[in-house]
C-alpha cells in the first residue's frame, strides 16, 4: 500500500523539476518537504516490514 504512495510523490517530484526548468515559480520549499515525505514513507514501510524481535 505504501509503495502506491511513493509513485505519486514520484510524479510530484518530476512535476516540481519541471517547473523549476520551465522557470514556472519557486519550489524552494515543495522539493525538501517532498523529500521529507519521501523519507516518511520509506521509514515507515520498513518499520512494518520488519519483524519485532
Amino acid at each position: 500500500m505504501l509503495n502506491i504512495a511513493q509513485g505519486p510523490l514520484e510524479e510530484c517530484r518530476y512535476d516540481l523539476i519541471l517547473a523549476a526548468d520551465l522557470k514556472c515559480g519557486s519550489n524552494t520549499t515543495l522539493v525538501p518537504q517532498a523529500e521529507e515525505v519521501s523519507k516518511i514513507l520509506d521509514a515507515y514501510s520498513k518499520a512494518i516490514l520488519t519483524p519485532d524481535s
